[in-house]
């Protein structure tokens, strides 16, 4: 273990701390309702609220073309880019947990998944922020963190996951990474960020034990032949790990790993 690689370590452990529990990190959830506003074009979702009404937020939200329809009165509270608002606009698609409409404290968050419309509401005073004491990860070890190999795929494939709220979606995966640990010749599906670096949904032998259902894994943008680092250390909690109002993909076929990773995020304090 050198020195730098356990020290870079303990700073990436802190700052993954310090950001779940921001004012506005992923414990700062206290809802998601999608699917409640309808899909583009303005076909409202019947059996969820057709009437625009969400329970708990004030105003009435109608997806709308390419975005959210809302309509406000003074009374409602509402504010829009920091100032208090009233009568209608069109919103697009926040970057989370960025928003532009505000209720007090709150972020009202515009959000579309596979072209259904919905609301995240980000709380500062989350009871599942207030009793946050940390996470479980266990300490830096150099065997973990090993070469690995990129391979994409002709042709991105497009594959459907159960997700953390029950409903199966997409998720675009757009090659294997192969890596070997402790003499096992391992490897896992990932998806591609638009930055480049690569990300899987995996789990192994300690899931849902001494580890989370899940976990995720990102690793540097790979080099022209393909080589990055792997480095199991980081692997971390899924957002639905911090607030159930999450849709997590889970991981897909083959991501399921026959070795019992010890290494990374492990569970809430």
């Amino acid at each position: 273990m050198t020195v730098d690689a356990s020290g870079d370590w303990k700073r990436w452990h802190e700052e993954r701390e310090a950001q779940v529990s921001a004012p506005y990190g992923p414990l700062a959830l206290t809802g998601t309702l999608p699917q409640c506003l309808g899909r583009p074009g303005g076909t409202p979702t019947v059996e969820d609220h057709p009437d625009g009404l969400l329970p708990g937020v004030p105003g009435i939200w109608a997806a709308d073309g390419d975005g959210v329809r809302l309509t406000v009165t003074a009374a409602d509270g509402l504010a829009v880019d920091g100032e208090p608002f009233a009568g209608e606009i069109h919103l697009a698609a926040d970057r989370e947990p960025a928003a532009r409409v505000t209720l007090g404290e709150r972020r009202l968050v515009v959000l579309v998944r596979e072209g259904v419309w919905g609301v995240r509401d980000y709380d500062p005073a989350a009871a599942t922020r207030r009793a946050f004491r940390g996470i479980d990860a266990t300490p830096y070890d150099p065997r973990w963190s090993v070469p690995g190999r990129f391979t994409p795929y002709d042709d991105r494939q497009a594959v459907r996951v159960d997700t953390a709220d029950g409903v199966e979606r997409a998720l675009v995966l757009a090659g294997e990474l192969a890596f070997t640990v402790a003499g096992r010749e391992l490897t896992l599906q990932v998806a591609e960020q638009a930055d480049g670096r690569l990300w899987a949904v995996f789990a192994d032998p300690t899931s849902g034990h001494t580890s989370y259902r899940f976990r995720f894994l990102y690793s540097a943008a790979p080099d022209a032949d393909g080589s990055t680092t792997v480095d199991l250390n980081r692997a971390q909690l899924p957002p639905c790990a911090f607030a159930d109002h999450f849709i997590c993909p889970f991981p897909p076929p083959g991501n399921t790993l026959g070795l019992a990773v010890e290494a990374g995020e492990r569970l809430l304090v």
